[in-house]
């Protein structure tokens, strides 16, 4: 996964810690490390942005190594497991792609900034990383959709530049799929967790663009490439884990701005608001995307109602009521488009910015403010047919799962207990969510590392060690 969506947060009080519902296995109750029937000589990990270690909107070198993956190498080992090799950033060149981290707390709301220094951009136009050419088990790439694996040049320089980072300057047009292949040859255990992007970015924006990255992949194509890539990886009788797609409708990014939104309308007496919905223009005179929901419609923290709002809205949402354009601007700045050409991108949506954002016609609330209900009833149709396709692949190979799906439900339900402290789905408390409010903490990474090596403990008969999850941060405070 990965989104850069926005770079401003919503106030949100800080939460308390919820009530305890799951437990990882505590590290004093292990037992004499065994490899059981797996072999973890030569592991590699398949996967994007949660493969690779983003975290906090960017990826950076912490985030790196404590990448699942990396984390569970480092179990492998004590089990037989060899070295573990990813595209790490230089010290020097730490920050990564940048990222955001928490600058303070005002009035119970965060503040957050991004982290410009020490980066590794090697070309600003296009975006361009730090090359690393040394060999790699870890083949995380943020951004990666399942529909991408066989596109030629996607590691290019016109590509994806997480891919073009560690593609071989002779091989450009050298595709994902092509890359695993050759890594499988040589691989005896191995971790996919590909497919999260396939819904991901339709949902982080609202369903609002028709961008290629943005929509939901045909589920007949996403059953061919995963059986295609999971194939490859077996080939050689490689064994390994598979990871299903969670509801990312249970994310902060969609949880966080709803409940307390809903609330400052309901003390206001706003009965309901004016909303976009979908891609398509659809101005006057029929207004025909425009969207009537309620304000007792908006899912709050009890789960009573059923749109969400993003994190992206929160910084436009207290304009709701005034004549404003501001967030029209911000839309149409995200496109990069030249400023002149805005006046006919308001003519073409039929917006009238003089007019009282978010409760009229003419100047509704954008669609890539809200994820609503029928656009999360496709996701949900999309998961259901994406992770069927997963399950039946797992069967039929005797392969370890991950049901990240099953996980993320118990977490975002009441959350998971390690080292006697609670993890959450709450923003900025839930010590599991970075401030992107998608990817996991380091701590986060490190409890999903242990739901991993639970899956492969009771597959291949192994008792591979559980990591400390105490030993990894969530949210990093200001000191």
């Amino acid at each position: 996964m990965n989104t850069t969506l926005f770079r401003k947060l919503v106030p949100v009080a800080l939460l308390g810690l919820g009530f305890t519902t799951a437990c990882q296995p505590d590290i004093e109750d292990q037992y004499p490390v065994s490899k059981g029937s797996a072999d973890f000589t030569r592991y590699i990990s398949v996967g994007n942005s949660l493969t690779a270690g983003y975290s906090d909107g960017g990826l950076y070198l912490e985030g790196q190594l404590s990448s699942y993956p990396n984390l569970l190498a480092g179990q492998f080992k004590q089990a037989g497991g060899g070295d573990f090799n990813q595209p790490l950033f230089t010290e020097a060149q730490s920050n990564g792609s940048g990222y955001l981290r928490l600058v303070g707390i005002v009035n119970g709301s965060p503040v957050t900034a991004s982290v410009t220094s020490n980066l590794a951009v090697r070309s600003a136009s296009p975006l361009l990383y730090t090359r690393y050419d040394g060999p790699v088990n870890n083949l995380g790439v943020p951004g990666i959709r399942l529909a991408d694996i066989q596109t030629p040049g996607y590691g290019s320089t016109q590509g994806n530049p997480y891919f073009e980072r560690i593609t071989p300057t002779a091989s450009a047009t050298q595709t994902y799929f092509q890359r695993v292949k050759a890594e499988a040859a040589t691989a005896t255990f191995f971790t996919n967790w590909l497919g999260n992007n396939d819904v991901l970015g339709y949902a982080t924006t609202g369903g609002a663009s028709t961008a290629a990255a943005s929509t939901i992949t045909n589920t007949d194509t996403f059953r061919l490439k995963y059986n295609r890539i999971v194939n490859v990886l077996t080939a050689n009788g490689a064994k390994g884990v598979l990871a299903t797609i969670p509801d990312v409708t249970t994310i902060p990014f969609f949880t966080t701005v709803g409940p307390s939104f809903k609330a400052t309308l309901q003390s206001k007496q706003v009965p309901g608001l004016i909303v976009m919905s979908g891609s398509a223009a659809g101005g006057a005179p029929g207004y025909t995307n425009r969207k009537p929901i309620t304000t007792a419609d908006i899912k709050d923290a009890a789960g009573t109602g059923r749109q969400l709002f993003t994190l992206t809205a929160a910084p436009f949402l207290p304009l709701v009521g005034t004549p404003t354009g501001r967030p029209w601007r911000y839309i149409y700045g995200q496109s990069g488009q030249p400023a002149i050409g805005f006046p006919l991108f308001l003519a073409a949506y039929g917006i009238d910015t003089t007019k009282v954002f978010g409760v009229t016609n003419e100047n509704p609330i954008p669609s890539a403010f809200i994820l609503d209900d029928s656009e999360q009833n496709a996701i949900r149709t999309a998961l259901t047919s994406f992770n069927t396709t997963i399950r039946n692949k797992a069967a039929e190979k005797g392969l370890a799962l991950f049901d990240a799906n099953t996980f993320f439900t118990v977490v975002s339900g009441g959350g998971i207990v390690t080292n006697n402290i609670n993890n959450t789905s709450a923003y900025i408390t839930g010590n599991l969510f970075s401030l992107d409010g998608v990817h996991p903490t380091p701590r986060g990474y490190a409890i999903v590392a242990n739901e991993m090596i639970k899956a492969i403990n009771a597959t291949y008969g192994a008792s591979v060690p559980f990591v400390n999850a105490g030993n990894y941060r969530g949210v990093r405070f200001p000191q």
